[in-house]
């Protein structure tokens, strides 16, 4: 399942490749400005029309129908990109890769977040968007491999290979079960408890665990549907809870883009032509290079979720990225008044750290922290709303940035420095801590005494803040 999200990761890294690319530039006639912008933002476009198509069929006909949907579209895409025969081919069909990626990004953190072990889940869920720079990194090497090959094909090739990490996932698609919580919805009790036994207690039916989640699945879902608060993308707004709820998908969609990423992820060849690193060959070992940083860092955080806590990670990274971009500004104007090789090549190691920022609370938690803090009923929506947000705000950058780098260079960065200082503020404020807690107890923490969720939790020893039954104010402290 992690793997679907490679997809996404592996077209994130093309375009930036692909730019650096001289037989590429030559086939779309050197792009640049509003061209250039829209050659990537059409990608989101196709994004933003699939989300909400995704959600739809995630609650109406399961989590894994929208998997199987997604190959097609991605197929078309991949096959009209590769044989592309002038630039409009090119670019269009990056429409339907962006529109196959909706349904991945919506249906897999799904599925994962409501198939795991209530031990592992925050991990699994967290380690989706690792895949991200697993398509990342394979794009990376593969396009610094073809960078020497003197003819179209240069670019074809690592085109081409952007269907390969979906097909291997495809394997786990057909072995995968439905999600349980998906089951207890629609009244297929049995199959739904026979699928929590299986891979939460070995097929014993009778244990404790199997038990109690089926009771506070199925008493969750029920109060859900007899409160209907939450059966459309408008009960998002009824309630404080739900509002909260919503503040934080959307800002976390936002920032997600509006934090520098985008520009390092799509115009990095930009950036290093702006500080004096113009060969081929430095620019794609760089982004290859990077992305392998960015695996790892991503891997390390996934993994210590449970352990170190959301807002830690929040809040940490968004120091470092903000530190790390003031940092980035400073030696850009530097470079551009004085032309000193060093001062543009000491802006290497500190996009790293900047990176490394990024990777240990927004590549998790994009998908993850969503998932967790919807209901049942909501999440698929929910997971939505933070998607489209990114959409947007990436669909408004990448339309823009190469404009704005043209035009005022440097100075664009001081945008982003003010948009991470607000992250860090709104983080602090409005993102609280869900360590601890089972998807169905969550409620307590947006609705207090309005939750939809009966206490029946037993406590968590593999956590150091260990979620105990009572009642809710208890519960809450």
């Amino acid at each position: 399942m992690v793997l679907f999200s490679s997809a996404n990761g592996y077209d994130g890294s093309i375009m930036g490749g692909l730019l650096a690319l001289p037989f590429w530039n030559q086939f779309m006639h050197h792009p640049s400005g509003a061209y250039l912008g829209w050659i990537s933002a059409i990608y989101w476009v196709g994004n933003f029309i699939g989300f909400p198509i995704a959600a739809w069929v995630a609650n109406r006909y399961g989590r894994r129908a929208g998997l199987y949907l997604g190959f097609p579209f991605l197929l078309l895409g991949v096959v009209m990109q590769t044989a592309a025969r002038n630039e409009a081919m090119f670019t269009y069909s990056r429409l339907f890769i962006g529109f196959a990626s909706a349904w991945f990004g919506n249906s897999a953190p799904l599925l994962i977040n409501e198939i795991a072990h209530p031990k592992q889940r925050s991990i699994a869920n967290a380690m989706f968007m690792v895949g991200w720079y697993f398509g990342g990194t394979l794009c990376g090497w593969v396009v610094f491999a073809c960078r020497d090959i003197a003819s179209d094909w240069c670019w074809r090739i690592p085109v081409l290979i952007q269907i390969t990490l979906p097909l291997m996932a495809l394997p786990g698609v057909i072995m995968a079960p439905e999600s349980p919580r998906w089951l207890f919805s629609v009244g297929r009790v049995e199959e739904a408890t026979e699928i929590l036994s299986i891979h939460h207690a070995g097929g014993d039916r009778n244990d404790p665990l199997v038990i109690r989640q089926a009771h506070e699945i199925q008493t969750a879902i029920s109060m859900e549907k007899e409160s209907r608060t939450n059966a459309s993308y408008a009960d998002m707004f009824k309630t404080p809870g739900n509002r909260h709820r919503l503040f934080i998908s959307v800002t976390l969609g936002v920032f997600s883009q509006w934090a520098g990423n985008g520009i390092v992820s799509y115009y990095l060849p930009l950036i290093l032509n702006s500080i004096g690193v113009t060969s081929t060959t430095s620019q794609t070992l760089i982004s290859a290079c990077l992305n392998v940083w960015n695996l790892l860092w991503a891997i390390a955080a996934a993994t210590s979720v449970d352990r170190l806590g959301r807002r830690f990670l929040f809040l940490t990274s968004a120091s470092i990225m903000l530190v790390s971009f003031i940092v980035i500004t400073g030696l850009s104007a530097t470079f551009a008044q004085t032309g000193a090789a060093a001062v543009g090549l000491a802006v290497i190691p500190v996009l790293f750290i900047f990176f490394a920022g990024y990777d240990i609370a927004i590549t998790p938690f994009l998908t993850a922290y969503p998932c967790e803090i919807w209901s049942f009923t909501q999440r698929s929506r929910g997971l939505t709303v933070t998607w489209c947000s990114s959409v947007v705000a990436l669909f408004l950058n990448t339309f823009a940035n190469p404009l704005a780098l043209e035009a005022i260079q440097w100075r664009y960065y001081i945008v982003y420095i003010v948009m991470l200082a607000l992250f860090a503020v709104t983080v602090y404020f409005a993102y609280p801590e869900t360590r601890g807690f089972s998807l169905e107890q969550m409620a307590v923490i947006f609705d207090g005494d309005d939750a939809d969720v009966i206490l029946t939790a037993e406590p968590r020893e593999d956590i150091e803040n260990p979620v105990v039954s009572g009642d809710k104010d208890t519960w809450i402290k």
